[in-house]
């Protein structure tokens, strides 16, 4: 599980499902939820990508940390 925190805007909704779905060599989005905070400012994403190794859980970090707008990452 990923948990992904940053701006409000689902263009960045899809730049972190893709960087996730890139970083882990995936084809396929996996499958996410997102929650938007009470003020509206931020918007947490929480994916669940099948991942075989280590090696695919740190090249989705890797490609998150390019994606603009993250705050948070966990």
């Amino acid at each position: 599980m990923l948990k992904v925190i940053g701006v409000n805007d689902m263009a960045f909704v899809a730049r972190v499902v893709a960087a996730v779905r890139e970083g882990a060599g995936h084809d396929v989005d996996p499958p996410y939820r997102t929650r938007v905070t009470p003020n509206r400012r931020h918007i947490a994403i929480t994916l669940e990508p099948l991942m075989a190794d280590a090696e695919e859980v740190l090249a989705a970090y890797a490609r998150l940390r390019t994606v603009e707008g993250v705050v948070m990452m966990m």
